[in-house]
């Protein structure tokens, strides 16, 4: 039976994780739409939980694609066709890409997805001129299918867990010559990528200190297979001057991150279907566990229930957002509620505190909603 109490780990923040440069920001800027997301500042929230200021970091429209996966997936591409172009990788461009994706041998891009990764997967296939083929389990709703085939993707159903897709699109990139695996989780054998993914996922984070200028109480961040939380972890522990307390949540059917966390050792879970399918991932990404096993302050799991209610109460304030977003939300309510971890969190009433809300709706509506 899954262990879903809250974990704390008081001393998380003093650790410090290894980084190096990382120019994953200079090319964001050169793609059609970078922008900074909007870091909005929700006063009622902030007021119904006790703290000081509360604020959303608004992934729902990030280069024109309703969530952050694009930050990953575009510089996972860049660095990857780079690599196969001999192009320096420290100043890389949408336009180099194209003039040179020819020479890189690249034919086509393979991706398994719940959704939002692989339709940005498929946009950078798109803008490249390349064929994508992405993978997706059970549970991925018609608009997330929809949303991927309008990249012009071929998208190919594994009957099954997010896991199983993933060894499929394994499977395909291996077996089509010239063909790219594109994936955000890692395993022996395959780290380049999801690593450079991690690092497309920390301009996020780099904006949220431009926009906030001062240091953040909590970040909270979602988490599936822990791509995102290893990028933020990352970012906090070692790139910031700013070292917050870092929340991860998860859903309870797929709590394999707080599982491996009260274990001690990375640890695979049975995962159940769930609305908030971009987090119903049954595995830790293996270069993602070290990291968050000592960088995460606390971690909790939320109810289907829970998520939904927070995606009505985020929309009703005017932010839109996902299950996955509104995770955050009910995630924080949860850690707020628990003696333990709200003191290892640090949270008082002149706390600051960031929802990293990763979806719009209209990635992954509500299946009420979607029918």
């Amino acid at each position: 039976m899954l262990n879903l109490a809250p974990y704390a780990a008081p001393g998380a923040s003093s650790w410090r994780a290894p980084h190096g440069p990382n120019g994953a920001t200079d090319f964001h800027r050169s793609l059609p739409g970078y922008g900074q997301s909007a870091l909005v500042e929700v006063p009622a929230l902030a007021e119904q939980l006790g703290v000081a200021h509360l604020y959303v970091k608004d992934e729902s429209s990030r280069l024109g694609l309703p969530a952050f996966k694009i930050l990953g997936a575009s510089w996972a591409v860049a660095r990857a066709v780079g690599e196969r172009a001999d192009l320096d990788a420290s100043a890389l461009t949408l336009p180099k890409l194209i003039a040179h994706i020819d020479k890189s041998g690249v034919k086509a891009f393979v991706a398994a997805t719940d959704g939002n990764h692989g339709r940005a997967v498929a946009r950078m296939a798109k803008l490249l001129g390349r064929p994508a083929f992405i993978f997706i389990p059970d549970g991925v709703t018609q608009a997330a299918q929809d949303a991927i085939k309008s990249e012009g993707a071929t998208v190919i159903h594994v009957p099954g867990s997010y896991d199983g897709a993933v060894e499929s699109a394994n499977a395909q990139a291996l077996s089509q010559p010239g063909a790219l695996l594109i994936q955000d989780t890692s395993w022996e054998g395959y780290q380049d990528i999801p690593a450079w993914i991690v690092e497309g996922y920390q301009t996020l984070c780099a904006e949220i200190d431009e926009q906030l200028g001062s240091a953040p109480t909590v970040v909270v961040v979602p988490v599936g297979v822990g791509s995102l939380a290893e990028g933020v972890t990352r970012y906090y522990r070692g790139q910031s001057s700013f070292t917050p307390a870092l929340l991860s949540v998860e859903p309870e059917v797929a709590a394999c991150l707080l599982e491996s966390l009260h274990a001690g050792a990375l640890t695979s879970v049975e995962t159940y279907t769930s609305i908030m399918a971009g987090l119903n991932c049954g595995t830790p990404s293996a270069s993602a566990w070290p990291i968050l096993q000592h960088g995460i302050t606390g971690a909790v799991a939320v109810s289907e229930e829970d998520a939904a209610d927070a995606v009505h109460e985020l929309n009703a304030l005017g932010v839109d957002s996902g299950p996955c977003g509104g995770a955050t939300l009910a995630g924080l309510r949860n850690a707020l509620a628990d003696p333990g971890l709200r003191a290892a969190l640090g949270v008082d009433a002149s706390s600051t505190v960031i929802l990293i809300n990763t979806e719009g709706f209209s990635a992954n509506p509500l299946p009420e909603e979607s029918a």
